[in-house]
């Protein structure tokens, strides 16, 4: 880093350092370098590669998303959009005034074909009208988001409560109406997907409303999400950016003191894994949530306020994971875009404990129909969250294709269908910097908690504010889990700094 004995009392030798380079911290990075006071400025990555959980990979003879997959509402108010479509890297179909005013209410599109588990094809009218009853009862749920009180707390409760009335009014035969609520069991586990829970039973249903779904239809980046953090990247000085440098310990409130830098006192220092020492005025902290719950008490020093670790604590986190399948010919029709697996004698209605060994891939709830990537590739992407996905993580890949092989001749009732040529997935629990995909708000907290997590230290109003910042997902209230949510949070802690130096450009500044 460029030192400057006047860093302290000059609005120039403001020195930060963002921990993190997932999109809230190049965002945060990108919109302090357009401040004239932010002229040390260092982005510390602890992997090799730049974007967190945006993460494309080249594989199948082409890009996939091990990651984050879709714009989530592609229009105006959503500024992964609009960053998208200042660089040039979305098409003419995403960037249609129609897309943009599609209103999917957050939910997923209806299957181009549905199986059950034993090979049967299911009638998409019998889908679909399970899907008006769950989606409508989602709907239902946001609307205790000012409610005095719940009648239950969560929203897989309160679905269930629902969904036992209905089924008491049912009059078809006892096979249909096991059908039904089998369907019904497949639309809890992709509402754990888009949640990033291993059971709705976790989520807690008062804040459940708060989450803001942005119009438009959901879209993908044909050259990968990676294209994005790529520019942002490419936009910072050359020098921003530092890779494989892991924090250990963020030491704050106090006043230290480097030898590469006589005379100035610093009230956070950085202390690294490779035992590098790194001084800052200011640490905008932008890991996932993942990572923080289970390094908050050795990552901070001293500790955090025990209300943001209760926070910490409180805020859910959970995974979803993708697995992704190759093959040298379709067993799919031509222009089929969702195959959706019913695993017969499911209910939602049930309490069954996860079988992981026997049975982890009945978590999954169908396979994505990627666009070709050549005459002689297609492939799959399926779908799981929750304890069944990360169980999934321990198996080799082998064990994944092989139990994967028997799923899909099952499904499609064709013993002799070839196995896929490879599989390639995510991992998302298992990496160390991560601990999982992104957050929700878990049965005993609510929106407060995000607002708690997204405060900076100190929490009191001292002379040496704003020491540590903290952005992410998981710290923004309305769009959670979101990479739009990331972007922003990063912005939002960039603007609260600069706020702070132009406030303080206007004063005399005491010597720290």
């Amino acid at each position: 880093m460029a030192s400057g004995g006047d860093g302290a009392e000059a609005p120039g030798g403001r020195r930060v350092l963002v921990v993190g380079g997932g999109i809230a911290g190049l965002g945060a990075a990108q919109r302090l370098c357009r401040h004239p006071a932010a002229q040390h400025l260092r982005v510390l990555e602890a992997t090799a590669r730049a974007g967190g959980r945006i993460r494309s990979e080249r594989c199948f003879g082409g890009v996939v998303e091990v990651g984050a997959h879709w714009i989530h509402g592609p229009s105006q108010g959503n500024p992964v959009f609009q960053l998208a479509a200042e660089y040039g890297l979305l098409g003419e179909k995403e960037l249609s005034k129609e897309n943009q005013l599609v209103e999917t209410g957050g939910h997923v599109g209806l299957p181009s074909v549905c199986c059950t588990s034993s090979g049967a094809r299911v009638s998409l009218e019998l889908v679909a009208e399970m899907a008006s009853l769950f989606y409508g009862l989602i709907d239902q749920t946001r609307e205790f988001l000012h409610a005095a009180e719940t009648p239950v707390p969560s929203v897989g409760e309160y679905l269930k409560k629902e969904i036992s009335q209905q089924v008491a009014g049912w009059t078809e035969n006892e096979e249909t109406r096991k059908l039904k609520l089998a369907i019904l069991n497949t639309f809890f586990h992709v509402e754990c997907c888009l949640s990033g829970t291993h059971s709705m039973d976790l989520v807690a249903l008062a804040p459940f409303g708060e989450y803001t779904v942005l119009p438009g239809l959901d879209c993908t980046f044909s050259g990968g999400y990676q294209e994005l953090t790529n520019c942002i990247m490419a936009s910072l000085p050359k020098d921003v950016m530092i890779f494989n440098k892991p924090v250990k310990t963020i030491h704050w409130n106090g006043s230290f003191q480097e030898d590469a830098f006589p005379g100035e006192a610093f009230p956070v220092l950085v202390e690294c894994e490779d035992g590098s020492r790194l001084p800052a005025h200011h640490v905008i902290v932008t890991v996932p949530l993942g990572f923080l719950k289970e390094q908050q008490n050795t990552f901070f020093d001293p500790p955090l306020p025990a209300e943001k670790a209760q926070a910490i604590k409180k805020i859910g986190f959970g995974t979803n994971n993708k697995i992704f399948l190759e093959f040298e010919e379709p067993f799919w029709e031509p222009g089929c875009q969702l195959i959706q697996v019913v695993w017969e004698d499911t209910s939602p209605l049930q309490d069954t404990a996860p079988s992981l060994q026997a049975a982890w891939f009945k978590k999954l709830i169908g396979f994505l129909v990627l666009p070709p990537f050549g005459r002689s590739v297609h492939v799959l992407c399926g779908f799981i969250a929750g304890l069944e996905s990360e169980f999934m993580e321990t198996l080799s890949d082998e064990e994944v294709l092989l139990s994967l092989t028997q799923v899909l001749r099952k499904v499609t009732g064709n013993p002799q269908l070839p196995a896929p040529k490879s599989v390639l997935r995510s991992c998302w629990h298992s990496a160390p910097y991560t601990r999982g995909s992104y957050s929700y708000v878990a049965v005993g907290s609510t929106g407060d908690d995000i607002d708690l997590l997204a405060q900076p230290l100190p929490m009191d109003d001292t002379s040496t504010q704003l020491q540590i910042l903290f952005a992410g997902e998981a710290t923004h209230r309305t769009f959670y889990s979101t990479t739009h949510g990331a972007l922003l949070s990063g912005w939002r802690e960039a603007d609260r700094l600069t706020g702070l130096w132009d406030l303080q450009s206007q004063q005399p500044r005491p010597r720290l």
